[in-house]
């Protein structure tokens, strides 16, 4: 049987569960939101309470604070960033369009967790309260978009970029392991000229390395915060020296390097640097969808396709055929990447949504986001390692395809013209001989020649 203690807030008094560290602000925020059961990611939760520690220090340093509990909300904090306390931050994802409900959800906890370390009682707003103390010189409408910031760019140095610089690498590798397997090119999905595999895989770890450095070029407009600006952007009810402060504390313990806003107007009510963001994740997932695309048609068969490359067989691929194994990381990574363009619409939509003094967008874009920054770094990491580890050449099959091809003739061209070539093409086509056979049996060039222009 739940036992229940009564919380109060500004408009009442809330039942909330005995073992809550949140309050009643959280428990009317879970009462209404019942809508999808997604949580706000943990990287966010801890981004936030990163902040909140930050600021609790930085108010104590300034006077505004005493030590004691500004000594305890860090504690929280700390608790909080360290990944305790996960299960007490019931509030849905599709709440209020500022976040407000999310920020008084850490609020609360926090202040109920210190309330606890300094009295042994759980929960409750004496002596510290959520909103006079844990809350100090911020708003929901400046932590918020401040906390979308720091974990998006946390993110990016922590998972994604050793993703990508992992699958560059390998994609690099192979193509220096197949620079001398001949194989077909094709365009139109048709034959065309002869190239090596090496080229091919060159292709991808260039788009990779590319990814790499769009998102470096976002790294300037993201370390930009709008802490500082409170409730509008003006300032109101924060000290001049809050921000900076909080800003320089964030880095020395984040190791990155965020500054305050240079308008803290934009910075409230806009969220262009994400959709940036999330622009180029979706470049991204639209490149990995083409190489795993790629490798799946490279590697089908492996009988009667093109089977110019083995990919590792990590599972049964049927529940009814034996034997048969199918491309599953490549078809996982395109699965990744169509969730990444459709979480780049909501946010692109989100990005509409400042009205006026604030976007009323940022939950749902702090989750999306968050969960696309997460998937793209999971496929780079599943592309390399479960994938691209295993990749060998079928150098026979290679050789074999670029024989058969009809878009050999295009190197006899400087030799016997367009028209001739077309016909030996139109020919060999239709006996289903090779090139090299018809340009033999007509002596329209020597062998040393013909070897020359087809290997």
């Amino acid at each position: 049987m739940t036992r229940y203690r009564e919380e109060k807030d500004s408009m009442g008094i809330v039942r909330v569960p005995a073992t809550a560290y949140y309050g009643a602000q959280t428990q009317r925020a879970a009462d209404n939101f019942p809508v999808s059961g997604l949580r706000m990611p943990p990287h966010f939760l801890r981004s936030l309470a990163l902040i909140k520690g930050c600021a609790a220090r930085v108010n104590l340093s300034l006077g505004l604070l005493d030590a004691e509990p500004a000594d305890a909300i860090a504690a929280a904090a700390q608790e909080i960033y360290d990944g305790q306390f996960g299960d007490q931050f019931p509030v849905d994802v599709f709440q209020t369009g500022s976040g407000t409900s999310t920020n008084m959800n850490m609020n609360e906890v926090i202040a109920g967790r210190a309330n606890e370390l300094l009295t042994g009682q759980r929960g409750g707003r004496h002596p510290v309260h959520p909103n006079d103390h844990v809350n100090l010189g911020q708003s929901s409408n400046d932590v918020i978009p401040t906390t979308i910031h720091v974990a998006a760019l946390t993110r990016l140095h922590q998972r994604l970029y050793p993703a990508l610089t992992d699958l560059q690498a390998a994609l690099a590798a192979k193509a220096d392991a197949f620079a001398d397997v001949r194989k077909i090119g094709r365009t139109h999905l048709q034959d065309a000229v002869p190239m090596t595999l090496g080229n091919e895989f060159s292709g991808y770890a260039r788009q990779v390395e590319l990814a790499h450095e769009r998102f470096s070029t976002l790294e300037n407009r993201l370390a930009e915060l709008a802490l500082g600006g409170t409730a509008v952007g003006s300032g109101l009810n924060t000290h001049p020296e809050f921000a900076g402060r909080v800003i320089a504390e964030l880095n020395a313990r984040s190791g990155l390097n965020f500054r305050e806003t240079a308008n803290h107007f934009q910075a409230q009510a806009s969220l262009d640097t994400a959709v940036e963001l999330s622009g180029a994740l979706k470049t991204m997932a639209v490149a990995l969808v083409k190489i795993a695309n790629d490798l799946r048609w490279l590697s089908s068969g492996p009988r009667c396709g093109l089977g110019e490359i083995n990919l590792p067989s990590l599972q049964p691929g049927s529940s009814i055929m034996p034997g048969k194994v199918n491309p599953v990381i490549p078809e996982a990574v395109i699965q990744a990447a169509a969730q990444v363009i459709g979480n780049d619409t909501v946010i692109s939509l989100s990005g509409q949504s400042g009205n006026f003094e604030l976007n009323v967008m940022l939950p749902v874009t702090a989750h999306n986001l968050l969960q696309s920054l997460d998937l793209m770094a999971a496929s780079a990491e599943v592309l390399h390692q479960k994938c691209l580890a295993g990749v060998t050449a079928n150098r026979d099959r290679c050789a074999a395809n670029i024989e058969q091809s009809l878009a050999l003739v295009t190197g006899l061209v400087p030799f016997i013209g367009y028209d001739q070539a077309a016909a030996i093409a139109h020919d060999a086509y239709k006996s289903g001989r090779t090139i090299r056979e018809l340009v033999r049996e007509k002596k329209l060039l020597d062998d040393a020649t013909l070897d020359r222009v087809l290997t």
